[in-house]
């Protein structure tokens, strides 16, 4: 069921966005346990990130909010597709990285955003992460690739029927470009699991990864978008700041 989403969500991309899908998952962990981390910039690169996985031929499980999982028909959908659940501000989101865990044990891809939520950011780069994907990482050895994405931020607005409506609008006719890179392996070397803050200096070099791929997509917007929806909040509140490897 979940490759044929797949190709759903490219039939999906196609009347609101021209897709371009750069890079690949690397041969030496295409065939194992592998985390896709992911920039997350507006309610629809979700479907953008899921086609451009059909292009690159890969089928990772995606790890969402329980929202989703509590919707009629597409909750079904999810945990028949065998998605991850994320309880998101419940005292049983920790289960989550067992989930996971388990997942890659068995030697699945997950992608999922380690933002934890769409960026806030003035200038929409990636916000400071949540640990929950480095400390699997971490704990289980699988390797964390960096993917960025831009464009889709101009296909549905962040919130509101009214503003959504005229956003879907807008791009059947402009079709934006919607690009998504598949990057390196983040290096995790050096990253003892066992000393203090551990799992934020995993999560602070896979941010910088992605904001890394993220620059070279977006090399006519540097510090601010040119497309800005004007109903998503801003703040910096979780700004990220790339420093030096930590």
């Amino acid at each position: 069921m979940w490759r044929v989403l797949l190709r759903v969500a490219r039939v999906v991309v196609l009347p609101v966005a021209r897709l371009r899908v750069t890079g690949g998952l690397p041969e030496q962990v295409r065939g194992g346990p592998v985390v896709l981390a992911v920039n997350h910039i507006g309610p629809f690169d979700p479907v953008a990130v899921t086609a451009a996985c059909h292009v690159a031929g890969v089928a990772p499980r995606l790890m969402a909010t329980g929202g989703l999982f509590r919707a009629p028909v597409v909750g079904a959908v999810m945990r028949a597709c065998g998605h991850i659940r994320i309880n998101r501000r419940q005292a049983n989101v920790a289960d989550a990285v067992d989930d996971v865990t388990r997942a890659l044990a068995a030697g699945s891809h997950v992608l999922g955003y380690p933002e934890g939520r769409i960026t806030l950011d003035p200038g929409m780069w990636p916000e400071r992460g949540k640990t929950g994907l480095a400390r699997v990482a971490l704990a289980t050895g699988a390797p964390v690739v960096a993917v960025a994405q831009w464009g889709a931020h101009e296909v549905a607005a962040w919130g509101g029927f009214g503003p959504t409506v005229r956003t879907l609008a807008r791009a059947l006719v402009r079709r934006p470009v919607v690009r998504v890179h598949f990057g390196a392996v983040v290096d995790l070397g050096g990253i003892d699991p066992a000393v203090p803050g551990a799992a934020q200096r995993a999560t602070d070099r896979i941010i910088d990864a992605i904001t890394g791929e993220l620059r070279a997509l977006r090399v006519d917007e540097p510090r601010l978008p040119a497309y800005v929806d004007p109903v998503r909040p801003l703040t910096v509140q979780r700004r990220h700041r790339p420093g030096p490897r930590r």
